[in-house]
């Protein structure tokens, strides 16, 4: 995290709160199944304290130094970069029970910022400390490989939602998305609070802020969704799966 910060407004919880895994109920996502007591403990001590990060602040930012990954407890995060004209770009969104901050693995700082969409809580894995450990836990090192291996996926993912999908697809795309991790944690995966904004969304998306609403404007008249401001209802999620093979044409 980026020292001397005063815009930083990261606190602890109190001293005595503990971040430990065997007790949370979102371990299943974070961490492989199987692991011992006795691993579980190992990842406890680990882990430490929890750190709260209220909405709008950052966990980290281009050029700060790489020495953790994160585990969303609550909340939810975006991540983006820096284009070469100047423009932030939105990369992702991060809920509960992912895991963030990998980007500055091989490079040892991180290549994207990593701010809070809303009041949120991680816990920090100091990653020299995790490698180690992975080592002696087979199973926990295999799951650090699946959790970069999908963000690998993720990224391939992405490049062609925004090269080959037109609007409504990647639009629908995006929400479907979510509705699937959402359903992950047990929500709703049909009824869900995006909180994102619209002009998030587009630049996540790569379409500009007026295509992103005509197109929810296009689903919602379709009678697929039914939208209230960043509330959404998904109304058939069979035809919006349906939209994800449609032929491709560029908005």
């Amino acid at each position: 995290m980026r020292e001397n910060n005063e815009n930083l407004e990261i606190t602890f919880t109190n001293a005595g709160l503990q971040a430990a895994c065997s007790q949370c109920n979102l371990r299943e996502l974070c961490l492989p199944l199987g692991l011992s007591e006795g691993e579980l403990s190992h990842v406890d001590t680990l882990i430490g304290k929890r750190h709260k990060v209220a909405r709008g602040e950052s966990i980290f930012r281009i050029g700060d130094h790489f020495g953790a990954i994160y585990a969303v407890k609550t909340g939810f995060f975006k991540t983006e970069m820096l284009t070469e004209d100047g423009h932030h770009q939105v990369t992702g969104f991060q809920m509960a029970g992912e895991i963030f901050g990998m980007d500055g693995i091989s490079t040892e700082v991180h290549n994207c910022d990593a701010i809070a969409l809303e009041d949120s809580e991680v816990c920090l894995m100091p990653f020299g400390e995790l490698e180690a450990l992975s080592m002696q836990i087979p199973s926990l090192q295999r799951h650090l490989h699946k959790i970069m291996s999908r963000e690998i996926v993720r990224d391939q993912g992405m490049m062609m939602l925004l090269s080959t999908m037109r609007a409504e697809t990647r639009v629908a795309a995006f929400l479907m998305n979510l509705s699937q991790r959402f359903a992950a944690r047990g929500y709703s995966p049909v009824e869900f609070h995006l909180r994102m904004s619209r002009e998030e969304i587009s630049s996540y998306l790569g379409l500009k802020i007026e295509t992103v609403s005509r197109a929810f404007s296009h689903l919602r008249d379709a009678s697929l969704l039914e939208v209230d401001k960043k509330h959404i209802r998904l109304l058939d999620i069979p035809a919006l799966k349906a939209l994800l093979n449609t032929p491709a044409c560029h908005s």
